[in-house]
């Protein structure tokens, strides 16, 4: 097979390793957050991160971001991905929001994605792609409408929706402002921006205790490498070479897949409804995404 075959096959997997791997988050989550509470929970991720990356990037001489405003865009971005979007998430959970009411909020990214982008990054969207991004939500909506609860709060959704416009103006921040970095080194630089926020939540609203038991190790170190190293690695990867509503789109996809994944790891219910939605949103995120 010649090397540009293989390129091929290569990047047109990526989107799909991108969406078992980020989707696998949640499980890991929910396998860690009993035993430490949540942003003690990311600090520890992002600390582990750090003392991956920063190694790696010193020894192979990774080129950091040039100059202090290419720095600052590279940090921004971070700050809105993984601090705001990741806090928001867990935060809301604490606060009692259910997880199928968090999915839907945070799965209407790729239509606000699409809203924005032709204001912030000169894309045109195509009636096609309009039509499987309404499609997608609307997929997303029957796989989680069974796990949807009544009781809700303005206070328990306010946090889902700062996550909501932390992973679309992130993703858009870094596709306008960064479009070209070394992963090495800006993932050290994104990290270590939202480590300093993470602490701060950290040791400002919780008791920092930490119940270290094998599964809390096992799904530290998992979100800590599979998500924070890989998945983010292959999301940035994405995000330079496509379009932002292709990315957006992907994440129509994230809560069936973690619900297959729930279902086989803690045995969760999985209906008809939820795999008419499954088949719905992935064809919603083939229109969405073209050809």
């Amino acid at each position: 097979m010649s090397a540009q075959a293989r390129s091929a096959r290569w990047n047109a997997a990526v989107p799909w390793l991108f969406v078992l791997l980020w989707s696998s988050g949640f499980i890991g989550s929910k396998l860690g957050v009993p035993y430490a509470e949540p942003f003690t929970f990311l600090m520890l991720r992002y600390c582990i991160v750090l003392v991956i990356l920063v190694p790696i990037a010193l020894i192979t001489r990774a080129p950091w971001p040039k100059g202090r405003g290419q720095m600052l865009h590279v940090a921004f971005a971070g700050l809105l991905i993984h601090a705001l979007y990741l806090s928001g998430c867990v935060w809301s959970l604490r606060l009692g929001l259910p997880a199928g009411i968090l999915s839907l909020i945070v799965s209407m990214q790729p239509l606000f994605t699409a809203a924005f982008a032709g204001v912030a990054l000169g894309e045109r969207v195509l009636p096609r792609q309009w039509a499987g991004l309404v499609l997608g939500f609307l997929g997303t909506a029957l796989v989680v409408a069974h796990k949807t609860g009544s009781g809700l709060t303005f206070a328990m959704t306010l946090p889902a929706i700062l996550s909501l416009i932390g992973i679309t103006a992130g993703t858009m921040w870094q596709k306008r402002h960064c479009p070209s970095f070394d992963l090495r080194t800006s993932t050290v630089v994104q990290y270590a921006a939202s480590l300093v926020v993470t602490a701060l939540l950290a040791f400002t609203t919780e008791t920092m205790q930490v119940d270290w038991s094998g599964q809390f190790v096992f799904a530290l170190l998992w979100v800590a490498l599979v998500l924070s190293i890989g998945a983010i690695s292959l999301l940035n990867h994405l995000i330079r070479s496509g379009t932002a509503v292709n990315v957006a789109s992907l994440f129509y996809t994230v809560p069936a897949v973690t619900a297959l994944l729930a279902w086989g790891i803690f045995g969760e219910i999985l209906t008809g409804l939820s795999l008419i939605g499954m088949a719905v949103a992935v064809t919603g995120v083939w229109l969405a995404r073209g050809r």
